[in-house]
């Protein structure tokens, strides 16, 4: 069909013909101006796409008509511009393409279909691990630890490069995924085709949301719909209601981005934006740099939003000039923003859309804070972190709970390092991470912490020995600024020296702790706790022996690792007395906001950024060095334990089966709420004793070889054994935490991946059953293919995160959901039960249906397929089965 809006094509520049875009503000529609700016992007790519996905003129009208049918479950195509991954998420999409190539070949298609059509960038930030710090050296030898460790994938990464157009690898050593987005590949307008049009995005991390605090809509999705995506599959999407947040008021001048975030994080999972869209507007907007915008949407994922968009005005164009972008395509830029009403300027309240509701903040209110111990939503005011600590250890075991009696509340352990003495107390830091894109994209919390570092040595303090402290920068511009503005050096005294350029310390990648505090904390069953400027701190995430994890910003990292507890009053307490026996508070080293932009004005400059960025993929002379095979079709290596051909598309035919009912299934694991894709498929260390340590170990590993679960993404053997693998997983049919399981049949516990295996030999469906936000965090596809392969079949939940429902619906996997007001509670489940799943023969999104149990009761659950391209790729088994049948055929 022909375009029906060719007539609103128009070039953006007379002199320049060719460039053209869509002049959607010439559709004379006053609806378009009540538009919230986030839908306005949907809207444009519906419109220029329409030929590509056969866009009715209705799909069109039910954009405009957003404010009328947001609550109807509309659904609309939307195809991204761009694909981002990390190596995580990565290597397994690539393994991916990998085995459908095989697949399509047999099946008598052309495996070179097999394609990314649209721009897709792999930046390899997951792998380095914190094994070195407080060595001046500690960078080099953790990267060359990485590559010993990680050369297979590596290599197989690189074969993917030149196997496929159109993916682009950003080499290890170069930063953060979300860091490098915002500073070097976001465009914010595409220049495409003879086109323009909005940058946006969909990333196999969660944290893709910190671009849109640049103006380019994005959010995070599985890395199965990524890979449909990159092959130029639409995302079927539900017209979104969209919350517009109202910023007003002027930040105190103690206060941080990173506790404004931590303010919103706890007032939006208040409010309940799961599904939906937030977006900023309001005149306290224009106080916000474009590094604090970008650390608000960052931890969208943390307060359930899919996308938390600011609108591109005047401070992101002085931004893009900031970090070294071609000026005259920034004008372009700016211009194509103005012709089709997509500019803001947050101080014109004439300019503010209609949105589902408005909820505001005023940021006089927003008080210096942390968050935890367990939940990013925890927010802790830091005036309030002794009390609150103090708090949880005697509460009942849970979020806010460890349990602890009161008799040993004041418990100390002795504690000898490198031959000094210590002693280490219930709340005592033993890590201290400034990491995390975050906070590290924002210069001004960047320069905060070095220039407290600076005033802290210049006082005499000093941090103890033993707390793991450690600077993992998203990008080398952080470490040309802080080596530039003398910061440096400070940093360093304390501990914190730049141990790579990753994610590191908030994905899990922690590394070991010195064995004497390790056998300390066991020894006294101490709460240890990690303090991090990243954005999760979910159980058992961070590390194994810190069961309390706090958020804080860079400045309070290196407060609390001086202060060496969180059991400080800062306000009465002294961070520590100096070698003169005076005391040094807090306040006495905080650095004032005009001292630090002033720092930033004369160090932050565009000639860094371009800098760093023009040699990013050539600099690393490790990755220059791997030699990768050039095929285009992978050849397997059967001995390998990081790549391997998965099972997912093996006896797969063009002809579709018919979805039968589930009939008897057991039950193989009940959850209460909150159980995070980290509880599911954990990213960190594998266990020792673990199915999947067994498993390498008959493989002729080592347990220093084993690295980690997210390293071996790749594997389908270790991460099937590694599902539900969290040593922190809590299973009401277990008394204690652990991976473990009932086999109902025979009555014994045990792991959960031997259990399933039971199961399977037998012939027995398996269920899961979960609470509230079930597959919370991480976007990791995993979460999702490893159930599948224990033979999970469907997941009963009374909600999910976003990003998970999708990934379950991905891989064919039934995301089935309470009726309102029920629960396992009140319908009386006990999990012990066994459960016939009715699938009807003719489906539809959303519908109910009947669950038998053999106890003779009957009872009815939603269906979460949420549109009927989900149910499509239902009844193909899932996504990439459609995928490998499409262009098969």
């Amino acid at each position: 069909m022909s375009n029906p809006f060719v007539q609103i094509v128009e070039p953006l520049d007379p002199k320049q013909p060719l460039k053209k875009f869509f002049n959607l503000s010439k559709l004379g529609d006053v609806r378009y101006a009540r538009l919230p700016f986030s839908i306005r992007i949907l809207l444009e790519a519906a419109i220029r796409n329409c030929d590509e996905f056969l866009v009715k003129k209705g799909d069109v009208e039910n954009i405009l008509n957003w404010k009328e049918v947001q609550h109807k479950n509309v659904e609309v195509p939307f195809k991204p511009a761009r694909v981002i991954l990390q190596d995580f998420t990565g290597v397994p999409a690539v393994v991916d393409f990998a085995a459908m190539r095989d697949a399509v070949k047999k099946l008598g298609g052309d495996p070179e279909k097999i394609n990314p059509i649209c721009p897709a960038d792999l930046v390899i930030d997951h792998s380095i691990q914190v094994d070195f710090n407080r060595q001046s050296d500690s960078l080099q030898k953790n990267q060359d630890l990485e590559f010993e460790r990680n050369k297979e994938r590596f290599e197989f990464l690189k074969w993917g490069s030149q196997a496929f157009k159109n993916l682009r690898i950003i080499p290890p050593g170069s930063g953060i995924i979300h860091q490098v987005n915002l500073e070097y590949l976001a465009r914010v307008v595409m220049d495409q085709d003879g086109y323009y049009y909005p940058d946006s995005v969909v990333g196999t991390d969660s944290h893709t949301t910190m671009i849109d605090g640049l103006g380019v809509l994005g959010w995070g999705v599985g890395g199965i719909e990524a890979e449909a995506v990159m092959l130029g599959q639409p995302i079927s999407m539900v017209l979104p209601e969209v919350v517009g947040y109202k910023l007003v008021g002027n930040p105190q001048p103690l206060v941080t981005s990173t506790d404004i975030v931590l303010t919103i994080t706890k007032h939006l999972r208040q409010v309940g934006v799961v599904g939906k869209f937030v977006e900023f507007f309001g005149p306290g907007v224009a106080q916000l740099s474009i590094a604090d915008r970008a650390t608000i949407a960052n931890m969208c994922p943390e307060y359930g939003a899919t996308a938390a968009y600011f609108p591109v005005d005047d401070i992101s164009i002085g931004y893009l000039i900031q970090t070294g972008r071609d000026k005259e395509k920034v004008m372009c830029t700016k211009k194509y923003l103005e012709a089709v009403g997509m500019l803001r300027d947050f101080k014109n309240s004439s300019q503010d859309p209609d949105f589902t509701q408005v909820v505001e903040l005023d940021l006089h209110t927003v008080v210096p804070c942390c968050s935890g111990p367990k939940r990013p939503q925890d927010k802790v005011a830091v005036s309030d972190m002794k009390k609150d600590f103090e708090t949880c250890l005697g509460a009942k075991q849970g979020f806010k709970g460890f349990q602890i009696a009161p008799d040993r509340h004041n418990s100390i352990v002795k504690l000898n390092f490198e031959g000094c003495d210590f002693e280490l107390a219930h709340g005592s830091v033993v890590i201290a991470a400034i990491t995390s894109c975050t906070n590290t994209s924002n210069p001004s919390v960047m320069l905060g912490a070095g220039l407290l570092a600076k005033k802290a040595v210049e006082a005499g303090l000093t941090v103890k020995p033993y707390i793991k402290t450690s600077l993992s920068p998203g990008s080398g511009v952080v470490t040309y600024y802080l080596r530039e503005s003398g910061v440096m050096s400070y940093l360093s005294q304390l501990g914190f020296d730049v141990v790579g350029y990753g994610c590191m310390t908030c994905i899990g990648n922690s590394g070991p702790l010195p064995e004497s505090v390790v056998e300390a904390i066991t020894q006294g069953d101490l709460v240890a706790v990690g303090v991090l400027s990243g954005n999760r701190n979910f159980e058992g995430r961070v590390h194994p022996n810190t069961r309390a994890n706090y958020l804080a910003s860079p400045p309070l990292v290196i407060a609390y690792a001086i202060a060496g507890t969180v059991r400080i009053d800062f306000e009465t307490e002294p961070l520590g007395i100096n070698a003169s026996g005076k005391k040094i508070f807090l306040k006495d080293i905080w650095p004032t906001r005009n001292e630090i932009q002033a720092v930033e004005r004369q160090f932050v400059i565009p000639g860094m950024f371009k800098e760093v960025y023009q040699k990013i993929e050539t600099v690393n002379k490790s990755w220059n060095a791997l030699d990768a095979p050039s095929d285009k079709l992978y050849t397997w290596n059967p001995k390998s334990t990081y790549i391997k051909s998965p099972p997912f598309f093996d006896g797969l035919t063009l002809a579709l089966q018919t979805p039968k009912a589930i009939e008897g299934a057991y039950v193989l694991l009940s959850f209460g709420d909150s159980v995070t894709t980290d509880h599911i498929s954990p990213a960190g260390n594998i266990a020792r004793n673990s199915p999947a340590a067994r498993y390498l170990t008959s493989r002729g590993l080592t347990p220093r070889e084993f690295n980690s679960y997210g390293s071996r993404r790749g594997n389908d053997a270790v991460m099937a054994r590694g599902t539900f693998a969290n040593i922190r997983l809590v299973n009401k049919f277990i008394d204690k935490q652990g991976p473990q399981t009932i086999h109902f049949p025979s009555g014994e516990i045990l792991d959960v991946f031997d259990a399933a295996e039971r199961y399977k030999q037998a012939g027995h469906p398996l269920i899961v059953l979960a609470g509230k936000e079930y597959g919370a965090g991480s976007s990791r596809d995993w979460a999702a293919k490893g159930p599948f392969l224990l033979g999970v079949k469907a997941v009963l939940a009374e909600s999910y995160e976003r990003i998970h429902r999708s990934n379950l619906v991905g891989m064919g996997v039934i995301p089935l959901q309470y009726l309102p007001g029920e629960d396992a509670g009140t319908l009386g489940l006990t999990g012990r039960e066994r459960y016939t799943i009715i699938i009807p023969e003719k489906l539809k999104p959303q519908m109910n249906i009947q669950i038998k149990l053999d106890t003779g009761k009957t009872f009815q659950a939603i269906m979460r397929f949420d549109t009927d391209v989900e149910l499509t790729y239902f009844h193909n088994g899932g996504i990439l089965n459609y995928m490998i049948r499409k262009m098969a055929s």
